[in-house]
């Protein structure tokens, strides 16, 4: 399973719409609220994420029942837009997290990380307020009014092959030796095909043909859907913009497979981290045949 996918919780849409069920789940005595240091998981024995009793003070999101049981989280005073690579303490925690526990964190993080950014409205510059147990912020201005809702960019992460290698490029941000998919925001009017053909040209100077979807992934670092795909080149000629990438260039078979079962002793290149899409992708194309 993809990292940050398959939370145990029913998000319950249901409670959400409903100011009195609502309320009744804020009383529940088995309602619970999960601790966070900022936006900064709170973890215990085994890396489990910590729950406690609600508290008054906090804005507070449903985030959904677990077996029938509320689960809330706080909102922080400020949110943080940094990568995760950029914020070590999650970094470290979140190769120790299990399944679950990532996705739940993952999908708290980024509702609460919204909330903490949009506590203005966007088309007049009034206070909103929390609505729909927090899947909704209201404007408080009565000549306003704009409902504004959580916000999800699209980003399209893809594997390009041609006769066999795959191509992968490093950011100007990434460790030494480390490579991964080519990705970027998927832009208004854009299909998902569009955007991959787009970026790839933008960034390596390679046409592609075929794009084949093959998993996404929920990233909380603010808030994006990884959309994976696979591309076929036209052909291999590079021309990169430095602007954007520092490198990339073809890798053979045998060589992604070293990079993921070496890890940091690979010689090859550094793959992504197991918690990352691109790190599935790879895998996935190996399972493939290439």
């Amino acid at each position: 399973m993809i990292p940050f996918t398959g939370s145990p919780l029913d998000r319950a849409d249901h409670i959400r719409a409903d100011p009195g069920r609502l309320a009744a789940a804020r009383i529940d005595p088995k309602a619970l609220m999960l601790v966070l240091d900022g936006l900064l998981p709170v973890t215990g024995e085994g890396s489990a994420l910590q729950w406690q009793p609600l508290v008054e003070g906090p804005e507070l999101v449903f985030l959904g029942l677990d077996g029938g049981a509320p689960r809330f989280a706080p909102v922080p005073a400020t949110g943080d837009t940094r990568p995760a690579y950029e914020i070590r303490p999650v970094w470290e925690l979140l190769g120790l997290m299990g399944t679950a526990e990532l996705a739940l964190y993952g999908g708290a993080r980024s509702i609460v990380d919204w909330h903490a950014r949009h506590r203005h409205c966007a088309q007049c510059g009034a206070p909103t307020q929390i609505a729909k147990g927090g899947w909704q912020r209201d404007c408080s201005a009565a000549a306003c009014k704009a409902m504004h809702f959580p916000r999800t960019d699209p980003v399209a992460i893809t594997l390009i092959e041609h006769d066999g290698d795959l191509l992968l490029g490093r950011s100007l941000r990434f460790p030494p030796r480390s490579y991964s998919a080519l990705a970027g925001f998927i832009e208004p009017g854009e299909s998902v095909e569009e955007a991959v053909a787009r970026e790839v040209f933008e960034e390596v100077g390679v046409r592609v043909g075929q794009v084949r979807y093959i998993a996404s992934q929920p990233w909380p670092f603010p808030s994006q859907l990884m959309i994976g795909t696979h591309a076929v080149a036209e052909a291999r000629e590079l021309t990169i913009d430095a602007t954007e990438i520092e490198d990339a260039r073809w890798f053979t078979r045998a060589e992604v497979a070293e990079a993921l079962s070496n890890g940091a002793e690979a010689q090859a290149f550094l793959a992504p981290p197991p918690r990352a899409i691109a790190w599935h992708l790879l895998k996935w194309w190996l399972e493939q045949g290439g």
